[in-house]
């Protein structure tokens, strides 16, 4: 994660913070989702309609935060290597850092040991319940 996001130098999934909804919209799973699909396209280049996320797993942090994560649909992996390969190129053209520098994909908590530097606390375990399913 960039320096300037709440997890900064951490290895963290894509995500974001969910902004209120408009006047009298709710904040119920549909307007979660869309949030979660606008973090995905903003961190990783790769637009997923917000109707093909699936709604995963609830995790709290240690700041008290909750957090909704929602899987997408599979895509090949030179996709999303090239899409945050270009998504990253436009960021630093237009001079700004973006927000993941690098994408790594993994499959369970062991994957971490290859992974330098820190990660999230919330990682490991999501990542064990991943490999159970």
């Amino acid at each position: 994660m960039a320096s300037w996001t709440t997890f900064p130098g951490r290895w963290q999934l894509p995500g974001g913070t969910v902004e209120a909804p408009p006047d009298g919209e709710p904040l119920d799973m549909t307007a979660l989702g869309r949030h979660a699909a606008r973090e995905l396209a903003e961190e990783t280049g790769v637009d997923t309609p917000a109707d093909a996320l699936t709604p995963w797993q609830v995790i709290q942090q240690p700041n008290g935060s909750v957090g909704i994560l929602f899987q997408a649909p599979p895509h090949p992996a030179d996709r999303l290597f090239a899409r945050h390969a270009s998504l990253t190129e436009t960021e630093h053209a237009l001079g700004r850092t973006p927000e993941l520098d690098r994408l790594v994909l993994v499959r369970s908590p062991d994957d971490l040991t290859d992974l330098t530097g820190p990660h999230v606390s919330c990682l490991a375990p999501v990542l064990r319940r991943h490999a159970e399913s």
